[in-house]
């Protein structure tokens, strides 16, 4: 038997998610899940993550495709966008917060709205209710009480987002099939939902995988005892290796030290891309130092005087390695791309600015930018 290393790990982590291109569609379904993020420095989140994956992809093309797709917006570990057939495993959920009685005769006076009209707007619903009250959200400070009413509905699974009209959500009224709520189905759900988790952020530290099963109470709160019984369950009987002290897990019928993961990463040998912060390579940031020996940090939210890496860094890899980040400013209709390096300098070879050149190229292609500097 093979010992594993943090070598074949770093290698399984990178070539297993990075898959050859394909259509949307079948790189979302391959994902299982594609975080959302409204940000554009220079991309949302979304985009950043699917340009690696989708055949010539452009920014922008999962919203206006996505009417088209077996797709949702919807909630797992975060908010973003899954298969149809990974929501109909977190539905119908119950909130953790109920409604009082109140609350439960608007959604319902919403909700019949909405169904004879088909696709709406929020607007339309605050012209038809003329909820224009101010009410106290549930972290402080106020929100509109008809897109706080929307935004429970939806999370509810009354509602699912039809399309985006200039990034407002337009809804439309679902009908979700019920449930297997039997000891059994809910086991087969829990257990449905951390296999896709693990299938998408492994390998996986025993404490990320930890994490990651507590954050399913997010996406399907009503199944948090099952969850925990299934995330014992995967402990028991998953892949499993301990390396300098860590135990690893990844999925039945994979190992780390495989050599098609060498032979992936050997096809693109020295080809950089920058990553978005939510990439599955990137997620996990215990798993990310774990790998790579640096800690990466989104300081989106971070006051500008303590930043380190800059507003919205991207991760920087080459083969295996993240060697470090760029930030990309759009200013005046181009783009400019500054590099940073845990080691204070990133690599100056000419291989390496070949393959970052071709990088920026793809970029601008992307983003339908006609200027990209690099310094």
């Amino acid at each position: 038997m093979t010992l594993i290393s943090l070598d074949h790990l770093r290698r399984h982590a990178a070539a297993r998610t990075l898959f050859a291109p394909t259509t949307l569609g079948r790189a979302i379904d391959r994902l299982g899940f594609v975080q959302a993020d409204p940000i554009r420095a220079p991309a949302r989140a979304q985009d950043l993550t699917l340009r690696h994956r989708v055949s010539n992809y452009l920014a922008g093309d999962l919203e206006r495709r996505y009417e088209k797709l077996a797709i949702e917006e919807d909630c797992l570990v975060n908010y973003g966008f899954l298969p149809r057939a990974h929501v109909a495993l977190m539905h119908p959920r119950v909130a953790r917060r109920a409604w009082d009685a109140a609350t439960r005769q608007r959604a319902q006076e919403v909700l019949a709205f909405v169904r004879e009209r088909g696709a709406t707007h929020p607007r339309e619903v605050l012209a038809e209710f003329a909820h224009h009250g101010r009410i106290k959200g549930y972290w402080g400070g106020t929100l509109n009480a008809s897109t706080q009413l929307l935004d429970g509905m939806h999370y509810r699974g009354l509602l699912r987002v039809a399309r985006r009209e200039a990034g407002t959500r337009v809804y439309e009224a679902v009908e979700r099939e019920p449930a297997d709520d039997s000891p059994t189905g809910r086991r087969a759900r829990a257990d449905a939902l951390l296999a896709l988790i693990i299938a998408k952020y492994a390998p996986l530290p025993s404490a990320s995988l930890g994490y990651l099963a507590s954050l399913l109470g997010y996406g399907a709160p009503q199944l948090r005892e099952d969850t925990r019984a299934a995330l014992a369950r995967a402990r028991a009987t998953l892949p499993s290796a301990e390396v300098d002290g860590v135990r690893w897990f990844w999925p039945e019928g994979e190992s780390p030290a495989s050599k098609r993961w060498a032979t992936a990463i050997e096809r693109d040998a020295g080809r950089v891309r920058l990553l978005a912060p939510f990439d599955p390579i990137v997620w996990d940031r215990r798993r990310f130092e774990l790998l790579w020996d640096w800690a990466y940090k989104f300081e989106a939210y971070t006051p500008a005087p303590q930043r380190k890496l800059g507003y919205y860094a991207l991760p920087l890899l080459r083969g295996e390695q993240v060697l470090g980040w760029a930030n990309v400013d759009a200013k005046n209709g181009g783009l400019g791309v500054e590099l940073g390096s845990p080691q204070g300098r990133p690599p100056r070879d000419a291989a390496f600015r070949r393959e970052l050149e071709a990088e920026v190229e793809r970029l601008r292609e992307f983003l339908g930018r006609a200027e990209l500097p690099t310094r």
